[in-house]
């Protein structure tokens, strides 16, 4: 295993340098190899293909061409903490996405409640104090596809997430430039993807004024030291940390500070969420107050053994994998194989901040010939552990039970 990840220095000329990248056709048909994946969905159905066919990404599967929804296969993450830019999930909401990008006409509007409207191109950017952060991207419906009943949308397995240390400036600094005038109240976002009907509702959402300018939130340029591959926003991108990818606007292009509330149809009415412990309600209960989603919860994994494996009886296993505190960092992993009567504490890795996946192991024996349930909890550093039963909404949003791997001991 790996903890590190390509250390290329990003600089304003190689960004600049690599226009053509940004230039790659994207696949409006794709032509996926003879491969499939079973990703053991119970509502079904089961089997994707496997693409190639998408530039700057290697082997994905393939959840929607258009707009593209690429998945993570899960083995990638038992590689190290940070997930290798070619095999980043993608996520759009629109297809009319654009194919090339030219980085000397780009602009990043800043206007509305301001004092200095900006057209900021790629170098000005750049010439601001540069900051790196290590975070977790994670889909709202990451694991969409395990929700029972089974509910509409992308039904995404566990792939739908991914680790990078980014690379960019504040948004606070990008603010501050503009000057924020007394009484501002959010800050919207938009990027360059487009509705594919004229009455679609274009694809922006909105921070609240105190949380963009908290000197976390950050416009990304880079990931895991190289520039922002086309689909994950190049050339420009909002990094939210601690918060569900439906913030982390790509193709970042335009912030508009706001005097009133955001009442756009993606803040306002999509991406809600039960305002109950765990986002959790029941299957046609009505009257239940919707809230926007917000901060992630602790999540964790088993990355080296999978569903069903042979492990050997009596011997010590080694059992190794990945979590995340959600909004903050990692307290403890544990691991049980009696269904949750006892656990026993992981060893933790090296933290990469609060926002990072942690790899975590530990050898556990099974004591005799048998079927077996290895189950993985996370704990954060605020005390909140992943809950024993799952939840469900309808939008299949935050699930994050305790996951659990049948196996053989033999």
């Amino acid at each position: 295993m790996e903890d590190g990840y390509n250390c290329r220095p990003l600089t304003r000329r190689f960004l600049l340098g690599q226009a053509g990248v940004a230039g790659l056709a994207l696949a409006t048909a794709p032509a996926w190899a003879q491969m499939t994946v079973d990703l053991g969905l119970p509502g079904g159905p089961n089997t994707r293909p496997i693409t190639t066919s998408f530039p700057q990404k290697t082997a994905m599967i393939l959840q929607r061409s258009r707009p593209p929804l690429l998945e993570t296969p899960f083995e990638v993450f038992d590689k190290g903490v940070f997930t290798p830019n070619n095999e980043f999930y993608v996520r759009w909401h629109w297809a009319v996405i654009p194919t090339e990008v030219d980085v000397d006409k780009f602009r990043l509007a800043v206007r509305g409640h301001v004092n200095e409207v900006l057209s900021l191109s790629l170098q000005q950017i750049m010439s601001l104090p540069r900051v790196e952060m290590a975070a977790v991207n994670q889909c709202s419906g990451n694991s969409r596809g395990f929700f029972e009943p089974r509910v509409a949308g992308g039904e995404w397995a566990n792939g739908a997430m991914g680790n990078a240390r980014w690379i960019g400036v504040r948004l606070k600094d990008v603010l501050d430039r503009a000057g924020v005038k007394a009484g501002a109240v959010q800050v919207r976002f938009n990027g360059m993807d487009e509705p594919v009907v004229s009455d679609g509702p274009d694809f922006m959402k909105s921070l609240d004024i105190d949380h963009a300018r908290d000197g976390e939130v950050m416009i990304a340029y880079g990931m895991n030291g190289e520039q922002l591959p086309l689909l994950n926003g190049f050339p420009l991108r909002l990094v939210v940390p601690g918060w569900y990818a439906t913030y982390w606007v790509k193709m970042l292009d335009d912030i508009e500070v706001l005097d009133r509330p955001d009442d756009n149809f993606w803040t306002k009415t999509a991406y809600t969420i039960p305002d109950t412990p765990h986002a959790d309600m029941k299957p046609g209960e009505t009257g239940v107050r919707m809230v926007p989603i917000n901060r992630m919860v602790p999540r964790s994994f088993i990355t080296n053994i999978k569903s069903g494996e042979t492990v050997q009886a009596g011997a010590p296993a080694l059992v190794r994998g990945i979590a995340f505190g959600g909004d903050t960092g990692v307290g403890r992993v544990d691991l049980s194989i009696d269904n949750g009567k006892t656990w026993q504490a992981s060893q933790l890795s090296k933290d990469e901040g609060k926002y990072s996946f942690r790899q975590w192991e530990a050898r556990l024996t099974l004591p005799a010939k048998s079927n077996y349930t290895l189950m993985v909890r996370c704990t954060n550093s605020d005390g909140v552990a992943q809950p024993a039963q799952s939840n469900w909404n309808p939008s299949g949003f935050m699930r994050n039970v305790i996951e659990a791997i049948p196996v053989v001991a033999a």
